[in-house]
């Protein structure tokens, strides 16, 4: 294998720059993003609830190649709930971004406790974060 070949198949992984719950995103004319309803906690009266709309939203930087990224959600127990189907992106160069927005629509939530968000790039686990779901009063 020749010099080129290799620095072709040379991939750099990207940083995850950040990952937030919210209930939409929109886009605007000019390519920005707008989330609406950022959260980390989820309030309910009964259970099992059902949350309509769920986004996780995924910015990766820094990186160079070729990735797939899927987001999951765990219930308390670490079973998974739901997962949407991986994502494949391409980062040109390192100066490329790129944005990741998976849905979870009709989430059921069965009972309060300390659920999880989980980013996996590859396969591999890049973070894992609470998502708090409480009953209210």
């Amino acid at each position: 294998m020749d010099s080129r070949s290799a620095s072709n198949d040379a991939s750099i992984e990207p940083a995850l720059l950040y990952s937030v719950l919210c209930d939409d995103v929109r886009r605007e004319e000019n390519g920005k993003f707008i989330l609406i309803g950022l959260f980390e906690t989820v309030g309910t009266r009964n259970f099992p609830a059902v949350h309509p709309a769920l986004f996780v939203v995924n910015g990766w930087v820094g990186g160079a190649g070729t990735f797939r990224q899927s987001s999951r959600i765990l219930d308390p127990d670490g079973e998974e709930l739901e997962r949407d189907p991986e994502t494949l992106f391409q980062l040109p160069d390192l100066k490329a971004r790129h944005t990741v927005i998976a849905r979870f629509a009709d989430l059921e939530l069965t009972r309060p406790g300390a659920y999880s968000v989980e980013v996996l790039l590859n396969g591999d686990l890049k973070v894992r974060y609470p998502l708090v779901v409480e009953e209210t009063a």
